[in-house]
């Protein structure tokens, strides 16, 4: 429940309180500041308020995008001003402040109020005492207050003037998106969306809608028929305009929420993998064998979110960031054609999944994952060389911040966390990336190039802890050392998938399947929690799932003193259990009070 208190004497004919109410607030009416005190101080402490101008003029939708949005504690817009529970002591503080001190003027550098707003002089306020203010960009929708007649009647007409559901529906789809979400699902979907608003649907259950059509189309995939294949393209494609609804209408009603952070983080990574299984499993109906590249084509597509990841934290907050590739890039983004390209080329979700439903129902899936893996390798190299010539050519200092950052996406485990405090002086600039390329590279070499059962893999895997200890020994502040987080996955499930495959065995495959898959879960969530500056996934759980490095030598070692089938049997036993155990953490951080309510844009669809 949410409180209004709206201040000052009401404005014949004006629809303020009727409006608040549709919002969702709980009116009070105050005459003056004293009054204004007064009722706040009888709120319940644990209900959002809001404090408007009686003489407010502007779209409802204004109001709304200034007073309910859950992400923020403190938000204001002209003519109003609110709290969340969290951030009710700072604006108590703020109105006493207020209320007895005159309207903020020009002097000093303070901007002038049109008129003596009580609502924007506790704003002012709350931003005077440090308290961040969430002033959200409003466009042409109107918020004033004015400060006569004329002046209301000139709002007023500025109002009428301005489409505001058009302004709500363009709002509701993401500023930046990709060419196929752009122009063949959006057009669409925001209808949609606002369809499930007014019928009281929340955007929690439009993704798990989603989810489930996305793993009844894996079921039809796994059929292994033709008939299957067609309806498991259709649904896919069908998944994804309801995971495009999503967010749109979280965006539409401001219905943002921790679970809804939580659940479109990883639904959208779990649709997609459960569905390489269904095709894996349809092939496997018609005696095709295609596990290898269901694996291979998840171990790439997360290596090149862990690019991604990692090269925005390392940037996220760095000083002097200034490059001739990123001007070069700028330049090319004010050419219209040249934007869409550049988005295709990379090959983000709706692309992609565009392509494997099309691929589905026409082709075979060993076609399907062949095309996939061209494709996200071409993606990967042209996203990974931008961003090294961005880093190598700019002159930018990192934080304490993205190194920590980096520091957790590496993922490090007991053994590395114990050798790094042997190898306290670490390696200087470009060795960092080299030395977990080096280890990485000769791990995943030995596990491949070797027949299984051999120890030579064992010895790779002792090389590669060494040199993750070696890369993670200092803070990763180099230019390069956010390729040490995907360096390090690509080496954890590049082992996996060669072990497995030399393993030679019906179901290695599919049980090294559904291990990167739960590990990957918690790299995902880590990257997630980091996104919502609630910090890393805790010690304790990196350790007792053994670190990236710690599980890369398990597995080595596994591999040398089990039988074939017994490896199997371990992958198996090793997927369920990592699996319990992040979900099970996962799933407590994210529906607490204290997990960030936000709803991550994620990848570009």
């Amino acid at each position: 429940m949410s409180t209004a208190i709206v201040t000052g004497q009401p404005v014949p004919g004006s629809s303020l309180e009727n409006d608040l109410r549709s919002l969702g607030f709980d009116v009070r009416v105050a005459a003056d500041a004293a009054e204004t005190e007064t009722l706040l101080a009888a709120v319940p402490a644990d209900r959002r308020v809001a404090l408007v101008d009686a003489r407010f003029v502007g779209h409802p939708h204004a109001l709304r995008l200034g007073l309910t949005d859950p992400r923020f504690p403190l938000a204001a817009v002209p003519g109003a001003v609110t709290a969340r529970p969290a951030a009710r002591q700072a604006l108590t503080r703020a109105v006493a402040r207020a209320t007895s001190a005159p309207a903020r003027s020009a002097e000093g550098g303070a901007p002038a109020l049109a008129v003596d707003s009580l609502a924007d002089r506790v704003a002012g306020a709350l931003e005077d005492d440090g308290d961040a203010v969430h002033r959200p960009e409003l466009g042409s929708l109107v918020a004033a207050v004015p400060a006569d007649p004329g002046a209301r009647d000139e709002a007023r007409r500025a109002v009428a003037a301005v489409d505001e559901e058009a302004v709500r529906l363009k709002s509701a789809v993401k500023s930046r998106d990709g060419f196929f979400t752009t122009f063949f699902i959006s057009p669409y979907s925001r209808y949609i969306a606002r369809w499930c608003a007014r019928r009281g649907l929340t955007p929690n259950q439009v993704t798990t809608a989603s989810l489930l059509t996305a793993l009844i189309a894996a079921g039809c995939a796994a059929t292994g028929t033709r008939g299957g294949f067609v309806a498991a393209g259709v649904l896919l494609i069908a998944s994804f305009v309801l995971d495009c609804t999503d967010g749109q209408l979280a965006r539409y009603a401001l219905k943002y929420s921790t679970l809804g952070a939580w659940l479109d983080a990883t639904f959208d990574r779990a649709k997609e993998y459960a569905y390489y299984a269904g095709l894996a499993l349809g092939a496997a109906r018609g005696g095709d064998d295609v596990w290898a590249l269901a694996l291979g084509a998840m171990v790439l597509q997360t290596c090149r979110h862990v690019v991604d990841f990692s090269f925005n934290e390392a940037n996220h907050d760095a000083t002097a960031n200034t490059s001739p590739t990123a001007a070069l890039s700028d330049k090319l983004d004010s050419v219209g054609w040249t934007v869409w390209v550049r988005r295709m080329i990379v090959l983000p979700i709706g692309e992609r999944w565009a392509m494997i439903a099309v691929l589905t129902a026409a082709t075979t899936p060993r076609i399907t994952f062949y095309a996939l893996l061209v494709g996200c390798a071409l993606a990967a190299a042209y996203t990974t060389a931008g961003r090294v010539l961005r880093s190598v050519t700019r002159r930018a200092r990192r934080t304490d911040r993205a190194a920590r950052a980096l520091a957790d996406l590496a993922d490090s485990g007991p053994l590395a966390n114990g050798l790094r405090r042997v190898f306290r002086r670490g390696l200087p600039g470009l060795a960092v990336p080299a030395a977990a390329l080096l280890g990485g590279a000769a791990v995943v070499a030995c596990s491949a190039l070797t027949d299984f059962g051999g120890a030579l893999p064992v010895a790779g895997a002792l090389l590669y802890v060494l040199t993750s200890a070696l890369a993670v020994a200092r803070p990763l502040k180099g230019a390069l050392d956010w390729l040490v987080p995907p360096v390090f996955r690509a080496a954890e499930y590049g082992t996996v998938l060669a072990l497995a495959g030399k393993a030679g065995v019906n179901g290695a495959l599919p049980a090294a399947f559904g291990l990167v898959a739960a590990v990957a879960y918690h790299h995902y969530d880590t990257v997630y929690r980091i996104r919502g500056n609630a910090g890393a996934s805790p010690a304790w759980l990196v350790r007792v799932i053994g670190g990236q490095e710690g599980r890369t030598l398990l597995l080595t070692v596994l591999a040398a003193v089990l039988t074939a089938a017994q490896f199997k049997a371990a992958l198996t036993v090793l997927a369920v259990a990592i699996a319990l155990v992040v979900l099970v953490e996962s799933v407590r951080f994210w529906v607490s009070a204290g997990a960030p309510a936000v709803h991550d844009e994620g990848e570009t669809a």
